[in-house]
């Protein structure tokens, strides 16, 4: 993968498993999620969880103020057994060393409190490369929309945009520490004609979804 560049990244869980079985399973794959994308975090998550509101507050400060980061992540839904994120690597290597902490992580935390052992995901992720400004914001779109619980039925279209699972609710206000949506959003003249974008077109992604099988099975 290429350094600067947009990637499509994606994976389940060993034979369609599930990996994201409730609440604490999925706050704990965000804070994965957000954790991990910086180049060095100064300690394995399990021990960072276990500092104090103050300590945890000033290592955040100080890798922000770094801004050192692998990748940028500029969409992801995480859904009971897949997730997919749309990054920007930053360093080379920066999109595997990532999703290999995300997976490795998660994993261990997974096992330890599901007395399990051996893998939870399906080997090396996926990843397909964005090749043009157009593909980026219809993909982040297919996240949002296609691969989410709306199209599973997991969702009403009006709650869609609170899944708190997703980046979603940050394009449309919501409070965001992690998710990188000026470059999507620049492609819109107004705040609101995001949403538009992708609410206008959710009836006609469950009817995707129907015929998906027949294009390309991306799980």
């Amino acid at each position: 993968m290429v350094s600067g560049e947009y990637y499509h990244v994606f994976n389940r869980g060993v034979a369609k498993q599930v990996t994201f079985a409730n609440k604490p399973d999925y706050e704990r794959a965000l804070l994965t999620l957000e954790y991990y994308r910086f180049v060095n975090p100064p300690l394995k998550l399990s021990k960072f969880k276990d500092l104090s509101m103050e300590d945890k507050s000033k290592i955040e400060l100080e890798l922000r103020q770094k801004n050192d980061r692998l990748v940028d992540i500029l969409s992801f839904v995480i859904m009971p057994n897949h997730f997919h994120f749309l990054l920007k690597q930053n360093v080379d290597g920066g999109i595997s060393r990532y999703v290999s902490q995300f997976t490795n992580s998660y994993t261990r935390y997974f096992n330890t409190k599901n007395n399990r052992v051996g893998p939870m995901f399906q080997g090396v992720f996926k990843s397909v490369q964005v090749e043009s400004s157009e593909q980026l914001v219809h993909l982040s779109r297919y996240i949002h929309l296609n691969l989410n619980p709306y199209v599973s039925s997991l969702v009403t279209k009006a709650g869609l945009a609170t899944y708190p699972w997703s980046s979603l609710p940050a394009y449309l206000g919501q409070e965001n520490n992690f998710i990188d949506l000026e470059l999507v959003k620049l492609q819109f003249r107004g705040k609101f004609n995001y949403k538009d974008f992708v609410f206008n077109h959710s009836d006609y992604a469950r009817e995707l979804e129907i015929v998906k099988h027949l294009a390309i099975d991306i799980d």
